[in-house]
């Protein structure tokens, strides 16, 4: 049993307090019909500096992301982040660019696999998968219960 002061800290919501006020992160996970996988939009903004909502630039995220992300975002070709449309919102968002994302599934769950075993595998496998990637980015982990699930 955990007392109230041992609570966990969702750090989806909250990244860093660093006296300036809190970064708040806002995550949605949507379907793009184009390359035919999920994509990660996210923003961010800072509860004391902006009162209004007012995002936080890439600069400011970049040092909220653990320094083997920022390390990997530089090096990579196939994941990187840029800045979008929310499809649902019409509102700017930075997003994992999705171009590479395909391939590395393909990599990661088959082996050499064809599109069409990757579209065999059960969305919830696909889903875990791809998050236990992408989420690496942010610090965000898929809960135990979850892989267990997934049959992973």
């Amino acid at each position: 049993m955990h007392a109230e002061e041992d609570e966990l800290i969702d750090a989806a919501v909250i990244i860093q307090n660093d006296g300036a006020g809190a970064h708040h992160y806002d995550f949605h996970v949507v379907y793009s019909a184009s390359y035919r996988v999920p994509v990660l939009y996210f923003r961010a903004y800072c509860s004391a500096s902006s009162p209004d909502g007012q995002p936080l630039l890439l600069d400011d995220m970049e040092k909220d992301l653990p320094l083997n992300s920022v390390e990997q975002l530089t090096r990579s070709q196939r994941m990187f982040i840029t800045q979008e449309e929310h499809p649902q919102l019409n509102r700017p968002w930075y997003t994992l660019h999705p171009c590479g994302t395909s391939e590395w599934m393909k990599l990661l769950l088959c082996n050499n696999a064809s599109a069409a075993q990757v579209e065999g595998i059960p969305m919830d496998k696909y889903f875990i998968s791809w998050f236990s990637v992408v989420g690496q980015v942010f610090g965000l982990r898929i809960p135990l219960e979850m892989l267990s699930l997934g049959g992973t």
